[in-house]
């Protein structure tokens, strides 16, 4: 901390508040100010500190306050009390990217809190399926299509995955049955033929055959 500050304040000759966040699981760890003496010459350096499992204990006040770093403080918080519960976490993930709506922020601010959201509380790959689904449904309801605007990488990087790895691990039946399932919900909302295709390894011809096949089953229904 005092290397970082002494050569800030010699680039930039301004002045510096130095603070430091400590993300540790060590409750009783607190550095300590800088001391230094040599022949009569004394450098002494302090600086606040803020630590997160402090927060533990102020909950309430996390979930009442508008400040963007309450959110961020859950999420830290939430990480590590489900580190080894996944399915909790994932839970934990959709609530507070709720928030991030429920406060009003702006689209942009929604986005940026989400990627760091997104970073921290990974989730498995089922899991991350099943997030996304729950999101889609949430902003579809609230008409506010932020996040899920970029649900391709999702697609891309999280369900292509996956997919393909339940398909090379179940019979050539049941392959096929989950690529067409995986297909219709792709196809419902309203993704490009060629990328459902490209995913699904389902041929054009067949989409659109499932396409018909699950128009006419909704007129059946109707």
């Amino acid at each position: 901390m005092f290397v970082y500050y002494y050569r800030l304040r010699d680039r930039y000759q301004q002045q510096i508040a130095s603070l430091a966040i400590l993300g540790d699981e060590r409750a009783t760890w607190r550095p300590q100010p800088v001391q230094d003496e040599l022949w009569g010459c004394a450098v002494s350096f302090r600086f606040p500190i803020i630590k997160l499992l402090d927060y533990e204990t102020q909950w309430a006040e996390l979930e009442t306050s508008t400040n963007p770093f309450a959110i961020a403080v859950m999420a830290h918080l939430k990480t590590k009390d489900t580190r080894h519960d996944a399915v909790t976490r994932k839970e934990w993930k959709f609530r507070l990217t709720r928030r991030l709506y429920e406060q009003g922020y702006e689209r942009q601010d929604i986005l940026n809190l989400f990627r760091f959201l997104d970073w921290l509380m990974e989730l498995p790959e089922g899991l991350k399926q099943l997030f996304w689904a729950d999101l889609e449904q949430y902003e579809q309801e609230q008409k506010m299509p932020y996040v899920t605007s970029i649900e391709q990488i999702g697609i891309k990087q999280g369900i292509e995955k996956g997919i393909k790895q339940g398909i090379e691990q179940g019979r050539e039946q049941g392959r096929e049955q989950e690529r067409r399932s995986v297909a219709l919900k792709m196809l419902k909302k309203n993704l490009p033929l060629e990328l459902v295709a490209e995913v699904t390894e389902l041929t054009i011809a067949q989409l659109q055959q499932l396409q018909a096949d699950a128009a006419a089953e909704s007129q059946h229904d109707t």
